[in-house]
């Protein structure tokens, strides 16, 4: 048990050393063309549960069905327990910031368009996620770090709506939709 709290502990360190590597260099850039095809959701669900209404994108931005992935991260949650969207956790830390969770694999295994990092909480586990995911443009909200996003959206985290408008109104003054 002792053990396990140690590597739990180093773990937790080589995550941040490779978060703060990853941070400094220049973002991996994209070739996707302009527009919205694509748009990868990162949700913090112990602080908002509601992650489904992403899907409502869909239908605002006029994509295809499948265009949006969604992912929550749960501080901790119980495997067995079924979720509406697929979930991640501080417990799939793996060595050197990799993140052991075939959900994540599947996640980072795409390019999107726009990623969508909706979170306030300074968490390793969503941070890393954000840094690693590929996408042409990461939008988040106010409370995060700016190094992590392109664009920030100084909007409260339990009001979707706005935030969906605000979004919208953005990505029209940069020309993607």
């Amino acid at each position: 048990m002792f053990l396990k709290g140690l590597q739990d502990k180093f773990k937790v360190k080589s995550g941040l050393k490779y978060l703060k590597e990853e941070m400094e260099k220049p973002p991996k850039s994209v070739t996707r063309e302009k527009g919205v095809a694509s748009i990868g959701c990162i949700v913090d669900v112990d602080s908002f549960s509601k992650a489904e209404v992403f899907y409502e994108l869909i239908e605002e931005f006029s994509l295809r069905p499948n265009a949006i992935k969604i992912i929550g991260y749960k501080s901790e949650y119980d495997k067995n327990s079924p979720y509406a969207i697929q979930m991640f956790s501080d417990k799939d830390l793996g060595w050197k910031g990799q993140i052991e969770n075939g959900y994540v694999l599947e996640f980072l295994g795409r390019e999107y368009d726009i990623l969508i990092n909706y979170y306030e909480r300074d968490s390793l586990m969503m941070k890393l996620l954000s840094v690693k995911t590929p996408a042409r443009l990461k939008v988040g909200l106010a409370a995060q770090d700016p190094k992590v996003n392109d664009l920030i959206l100084n909007t409260p985290l339990n009001d979707f709506e706005l935030f969906k408008s605000e979004l919208k109104k953005y990505l029209k003054v940069l020309k993607e939709i």
